[in-house]
């Protein structure tokens, strides 16, 4: 992954919930920087910026603070969204160097024609991204798979997955990423039919009323 944009930064001089919701009316994203030993930052992005690239899967950028004019290479660490969970709030971010070890999620593309699907299967995703760890100047936008050999008995595991140089899963080789499924057929209406060409008439409960009362009648004369 290399670095493909700078986001501009100033310092956040007030924090707390009420300030932070004035920022983002004004266009600005709250942001906290982490890393290498040095007291948190709270920053401002300009949001319409930032989330255009977040959006993208962008994690890694340089930030340049306008008061100092400096830059440093940072990690998109974490993401906060609105109670909608459409809307970025707030974003944690990291120091880095290219050359650093980080651990992240990388996303998962599948591509080929499972062999199980063209029987009628379904193709199960288990994972939507893959934990990996390696340098930052390592670190893949997507992580691409091969599905075509996939079928019901032969499922792809995380040891199955070619990786790229220098990148290495986080999770044990014999966890289940993709599958093949099959609908079942339940069979009900099938049972119903059945039941109902083979079973009796229901009984009428009014016409047995009746003929109860018509014998009482008999009864009492």
């Amino acid at each position: 992954m290399k670095i493909q944009h700078t986001l501009n930064v100033e310092r956040r001089e007030k924090t707390g919930s009420r300030y932070a919701k004035r920022y983002r009316d004004a266009g600005k994203l709250p942001a906290v920087l982490y890393g290498h030993g040095k007291a948190p930052v709270s920053l401002l992005l300009n949001a319409k910026r930032a989330t255009k690239f977040f959006h993208l899967g962008e994690k890694l950028f340089n930030i340049a603070l306008e008061s100092e004019g400096t830059e440093q290479a940072v990690f998109l660490k974490d993401v906060q969204f609105d109670y909608l969970g459409d809307t970025i709030v707030h974003v944690d971010l990291t120091r880095v160097d290219m050359d650093e070890e980080i651990e992240s999620n990388v996303h998962l593309v599948l591509f080929g024609e499972a062999a199980g699907a063209k029987g009628g299967g379904i193709v199960q995703k288990q994972m939507d991204a893959l934990p990996v760890k390696c340098a930052v100047k390592d670190l893949p936008d997507e992580i691409r798979v091969d599905i075509s050999k996939v079928d019901e008995d032969n499922p792809l595991h995380a040891g199955d997955i070619e990786l790229p140089a220098g990148v290495e899963l986080t999770i044990d080789d014999n966890e289940t990423i993709v599958t093949i499924t099959f609908a079942v057929e339940t069979g009900i209406e099938g049972e119903a039919e059945e039941i109902g060409a083979e079973g009796t008439e229901p009984e009428v409960i009014s016409e047995k009323k009746d003929k109860d009362e018509e014998k009482g009648e008999k009864d009492d004369d």
